[in-house]
């Protein structure tokens, strides 16, 4: 019986990190799409790719986990340039992308 208890408990952890994962990269993937928009530049291959996970201290001072994202975009359709998403839980701490999108979010984070 334990074992089957510990089984039960290792699952449900395995499914709320993927569920968490799943939900960060979908959040990212709106950041990124709407800065993109907002810079009048093409967001390439419509996803993000997760880039880094750590541990990091929230504002609250928890322990919360660090996820990066990166992207690509193209502002002529021949050239690919790198843009990069963080997210500490579900809020944005960092961004670096489309020049006109990064300071709109810029000054969004300020706010």
């Amino acid at each position: 019986m334990p074992t089957l208890l510990i089984l039960m408990i290792a699952g449900a952890a395995a499914f709320f990190m993927f569920t968490a994962a799943r939900a960060a990269a979908e959040r990212a993937a709106e950041i990124s799409r709407d800065a993109c928009a907002a810079a009048g530049v093409q967001w390439l291959d419509q996803s993000v790719h997760a880039s880094g996970l750590r541990l990091r201290r929230k504002g609250d001072g928890w322990m919360g986990l660090e996820r990066s994202f990166r992207f690509e975009y193209s502002e002529d359709g021949h050239d690919r340039h790198i843009g990069r998403v963080v997210l500490l839980g579900d809020q944005l701490v960092g961004f670096s992308g489309p020049t006109r999108a990064a300071q709109s979010v810029v000054r969004s984070l300020n706010s």
